[in-house]
């Protein structure tokens, strides 16, 4: 098992409000986070590294106490996150209102659990596809789920960055959770929207499993995105199973 991972401000942004994070636990279980922060110049790159900062030190509280249920330890890191994001948002006039995406996996052995809120994405990806496993929390993926709007058309509408749920924006966390047994030599990728807006699901899939190796793919992936003008920041960690 192995993990990489990179980050950029991308070639408009003048910061990166994308935080995250990744970490062997033991030879066989490993921890990583992505979050995209919001809520102006100055207060997402605070809900970013705070969510992130609070979300491992909660899980590692947990760990060292002996919890190694994989729900119960993202979610409760999650929620700590969530409380601490929330606080300062509601706490600091320069602050106020910032929230951020998050997600998250904990891979056990041959088995990964997933937490994200927001439109952060996780990927799976094996030698015969790639799987999106979280849905994001936003207004077009709610319009392409009723019939009203084509992925495509999705890909490219007005408000494609306005989402539905963030984490701090409530002081109880909605977040969703996923779980499956994965496969020897298959990969789990996250990323922020600044990536999966730019790279369509089979250029990841090919960079992963065709474009060289694992260990440079999450840099191909970002230039890739800062070719078509990066917009928004970028971030991508590559796990291999």
């Amino acid at each position: 098992m192995d993990m990489w991972g990179t980050t950029n401000r991308g070639v408009v942004r003048e910061e990166n409000q994308d935080a995250y994070s990744f970490e062997a636990l033991s030879a066989r279980q490993l921890l990583a986070v992505v979050c995209d922060g919001m809520g102006g110049a100055r207060a997402g790159n605070v809900a970013s590294s705070m969510a992130v900062s609070e979300f491992l030190e909660r899980f590692h509280m947990l760990w060292e106490a002996g919890e190694r249920n994989p729900a119960i330890l993202l979610e409760q890191a999650a929620a700590c996150a969530n409380q601490a994001v929330h606080h300062r948002s509601t706490t600091d006039s320069d602050c106020f209102g910032m929230g951020t995406t998050m997600v998250c996996t904990f891979l056990d052995q041959d088995h990964a659990t997933i937490l994200n809120e927001g439109d952060s994405r996780a990927y799976y990806i094996t030698p015969e596809r790639i799987l999106q496993i979280t849905r994001d929390h936003s207004l077009v993926e709610d319009l392409v789920r009723r019939g009203e709007l084509t992925p495509d058309q999705a890909r490219v509408h007005p408000h494609k960055n306005l989402i539905t749920r963030a984490l701090g924006a409530e002081a109880d966390l909605h977040a969703d959770l996923f779980d499956f047994d994965t496969e020897p030599n298959s990969f789990i990728l996250l990323c922020s929207d600044g990536l999966s807006n730019l790279v369509s699901d089979q250029e990841i899939l090919y960079e992963v499993l065709h474009g060289g190796p694992a260990e440079d793919c999450c840099q191909r992936l970002l230039e890739i995105a800062m070719k078509r003008g990066a917009p928004d920041n970028v971030t991508v960690v590559l796990i291999q199973c």
